[in-house]
């Protein structure tokens, strides 16, 4: 027997997991890349969570289809932000059907729990992502399935719903014994893992779409950096650190030129290759108050092979009018 796990690398995933490994089904762990979640690489730990309960990883990217079919339209709406929870956990779930039947697999299962998430794990919310997904009877939630109507694999005896889970609620008590009956260790804490539930990434989302149409090849700009948005309408991106200096210098995007301190240090920027020549100036003002440059002298910056000279702010008070709001 073998079932197909939606994976998001949470401890409630993770439980889930060990609930159907340890009735002697094999399971492959699927996590599926939207673009939205951490801003970190969690492969490691992905890794690591599967190792200690003994499921098989796959990664499944569907960034262009949740661009094309989710994000922007919603059939069932927005939560609080602009997380599209409802239509996106229906999305998840038609792909990890699609999974489980090239892999051969008898069944789905979720880590999902029954009045965890106002949203997405209402009773309601979970029929609908059934009936949306076409996995009636085929999705297993093992840590509140004794509160929820049987499924196929506890209907064919496949599972024992006996020792399965029925927790509800967002405390957290049963889980961290379940944690220490199995032994797991370098969990995760608790908490919202997509950035769409995040109030200032839907915000960049947002101000982005006022400008341009949003592509995959711009999800990584706005996962990094400081965020401004410039007097003629440009975008810049400004480097927050080395490591986020490294994200910045690695994306390959059309719409944006990379700039770069010359002869100082300082961040790794990016800026609309459709910018004005007075957001340029703009630009190079801003990005050089983030060095040590100092206001009364004139520095280079690199614009893709070209040199552009000006000078810093004397402090960054001016700087706050070009931030988000």
């Amino acid at each position: 027997m073998k079932a197909l796990a939606l994976f998001s690398g949470g401890l409630d995933s993770t439980l889930a997991m060990k609930l159907i490994i340890d009735q002697g089904i094999e399971v492959i762990a699927v996590n599926i890349n939207t673009g939205f979640g951490s801003t970190r690489s969690r492969l490691e730990h992905m890794q690591n969570m599967c190792k200690q309960v003994g499921a098989k990883l796959r990664i499944i990217d569907i960034q262009s289809e949740f661009l094309q079919d989710v994000l922007f339209d919603p059939k069932h709406g927005y939560g609080k932000n602009f997380n599209p929870c409802i239509d996106c956990h229906a999305k998840m779930f038609a792909v990890a059907k699609r999974v489980m039947e090239a892999e051969g697999a008898s069944f789905l299962f979720s880590g999902e729990v029954l009045g965890q998430r106002p949203m997405s794990q209402n009773a309601d919310s979970l029929k609908i992502v059934l009936n949306e997904s076409n996995c009636q009877g085929l999705l297993l939630r093992p840590l509140s399935a004794k509160l929820l109507e049987p499924t196929i694999a506890e209907e064919n005896g496949w599972v024992d719903r006996k020792k399965l889970e029925g927790i509800s609620g967002r405390s957290r008590d049963r889980q961290m014994e379940l944690v220490t009956e199995c032994g797991l260790t370098d969990f995760e804490s608790p908490g919202g893992g997509c950035l769409l539930t995040d109030e200032n990434f839907s915000l960049k989302i947002r101000d982005f779409i006022k400008y341009d149409t949003f592509t995959i090849e711009d999800i990584p700009v706005i996962k990094h950096g400081r965020q401004l948005r410039l007097a003629d309408g440009a975008k810049l991106v400004i480097g927050k650190s080395h490591e986020d200096n490294g994200f910045l210098a690695e994306i390959e995007n059309e719409k944006f030129i990379h700039i770069k301190t010359d002869g100082i240090p300082g961040p790794h920027s990016l800026l609309s290759r459709s910018a004005s020549s007075s957001d340029r100036t703009l630009a190079t003002k801003l990005i050089l108050t983030y060095t040590k440059a100092k206001s009364d002298e004139v520095y280079k910056l690199d614009f893709e092979g070209e040199s552009v000279e000006g000078s810093p702010y004397e402090n960054k008070e001016p700087i706050a009018q070009y931030f988000l709001k």
